[in-house]
Order: C-alpha cells, then structure tokens, then sequence
C-alpha cells in the first residue's frame, strides 16, 4: 500500500505511468519525511520546527544546485534529479512545509474556510504536483484536483480524530463544535457522546459531497493515471464508509482498510462513467 507507512491510497502504484514513478515516489518521499519531522518522536515543537527550517533551506540550496547534505541526502538526492528533470513548481514544495510547520503552531481552526486554508497548504500541492507531471494545467482540473485532495485530507482527520487529539490537534472547525453543541475540550479528552458523532457524521458528509464534486478529474487524467485516481478517489470514500461503519465513533476507534476494501474500490472504480452530456449543461451557471 506504500513504501515505509501504511497509507489509505496507493503511491506510486503498479497503475502509476513508469516513467513518472521516479518522480511521484520522490515527491512521496519529500513530504513523507517532512510529515515525520512534525510528528514523530518525542522532540519538543521548538526542535521540530528548527528541523523544518532545515529541511526548508535543503530543499533551496538542492534546488539551486548544490551537493545535498548528509542528513537527508535519501530525499534531496533523487528529488534534485526530478526537480532538474520534470521543473517541478518550487512553490508547492515550500508550501507543504509551511503547512508542517503550521501543525507545530496552530491546534484549532475557527470555522471551515480556516480549515480549508490549512489544507490548500497540507494536501492540494501534492495533487497540483502531480497534474504538472501528467502535462494537465487547465483551470477546471485544477480546481477539481483541489476538492479532491482537500476531500482526502478531510477523511483523514475524520478517520484519525482518536490521533490526533491525542496531540491536542483539532481540526473539526470551532464554529461547527458549537453548532452542535460539543464543547471541544470534550473531543479532546475523547469523549464520546451522540452529539460529538453527529458532529463527525456532519464533517463526513462534507468531505464526501467535496469528494464527488472532485470526481470528474478521472475522467480527464488519461491512462493508467487516471485508473490510479480513480481509486484514490474511492480509496477517501471507503475510508468514509468506514467511519460511518462505526456509527461515526472515531473518538474511540481508528478506522483502516483491508484488501476485502481494495476489492471495493476497485469495483467502484470500474463503475466512474462521466456524467451524461445534458447533466454538464444543466450543472453550468
């Protein structure tokens, strides 16, 4: 399911294009490694971020051309190459780590549109990254690669709610703990009531409508590509399923796939047929 970490949807799969599998993998690699600076161990949040900083200044000084460093010279080296190779927007790197280095400073999101600021950041580079490798730069697939990847980003802190507060990170927006009356000191302390599964439910079912609005993009990717995005894409929506499968319990419980939901999403997968000619018109304002 993935090089070092177990992970929810495929990276640089079988289905990803081979000469493209160099690049995706060290795209995996760069921010994987970022991810664990920000997360793993037990440095203090100073440490951390000073790691992130040079991690930052590495990823510059490669770019520009230098020799990478010793310390991360497993991420540097071949990502160097495929920056050279593919002119991979420097941008989007960098604001990956901006969104590590958030997760050191900011444990609470006022309302949605904070939380969707913060995954601009965290998830939409990686699928922007990966549209500039396929050569698609139009401003529909772009827009829908965005809902996709801030959909999988979504269902992750859904599916990871017992994690994550145990960090004392809570990404369920502040203005929707208040409308359903859940006080977020008691998500933190993981307690579980009706209330505090609705509020999941609730947060499931935005990430599912950002989901399908997303969906579209399959049908432009071509190839083995698009087959991969399609079961990434159904890989997020099982990891959903699953959540509600528990009755929207995550404060308790971490829900993970099997190769019984592979078998799922492949399904499904072979099932995406773009939307009939007539329903695009009506859809367009």
């Amino acid at each position: 399911m993935s090089i070092e970490h177990y992970e929810n949807f495929p990276v640089a799969s079988v289905l990803c294009p081979p000469a493209l599998r160099p690049a995706v993998t060290a795209i995996y690699r760069f921010a994987r490694t970022a991810d664990d600076l920000a997360d793993e161990g037990d440095a203090p949040a100073a440490q951390r971020l000073d790691d992130l900083r040079a991690f930052r200044g590495e990823l510059q000084a490669t770019a520009g051309g230098a020799t990478p460093g010793p310390r991360w010279a497993s991420v540097f080296a071949p990502l160097q190459r495929q920056i050279a190779d593919h002119a991979l927007p420097l941008p989007l790197l960098h604001d990956l780590l901006s969104a590590f280095e958030q997760d050191l400073v900011q444990q609470r999101y006022t309302d949605r549109q904070d939380l969707l600021g913060y995954c601009q950041r965290s998830a939409n580079p990686v699928g922007r990254l990966l549209l500039h490798l396929y050569g698609i730069d139009d401003t529909t697939s772009l827009q829908r690669s965005d809902q996709i990847c801030t959909a999988l980003q979504l269902a992750n802190f859904w599916q990871d709610l017992s994690v994550d507060t145990g960090r004392n990170r809570l990404y369920i927006p502040l203005a929707d703990c208040e409308r359903f009356g859940v006080a977020p000191q008691a998500l933190l302390a993981r307690q579980d009531s009706p209330a505090a599964r609705a509020l999941v439910a609730d947060m499931v079912g935005w990430t599912r409508t950002l989901m399908h609005a997303g969906s579209p993009l399959v049908h432009s990717v071509p190839g083995r590509a698009g087959w991969e995005l399609r079961l990434v894409v159904q890989g997020g929506l099982r990891i959903l399923d699953r959540v509600a499968m528990l009755g929207h319990a995550t404060l308790d419980t971490r829900p993970t796939l099997g190769w019984t939901d592979v078998v799922t999403m492949a399904w499904r997968a072979l099932r995406m047929r773009p939307a009939p000619a007539h329903r695009l018109q009506k859809a367009r304002p």
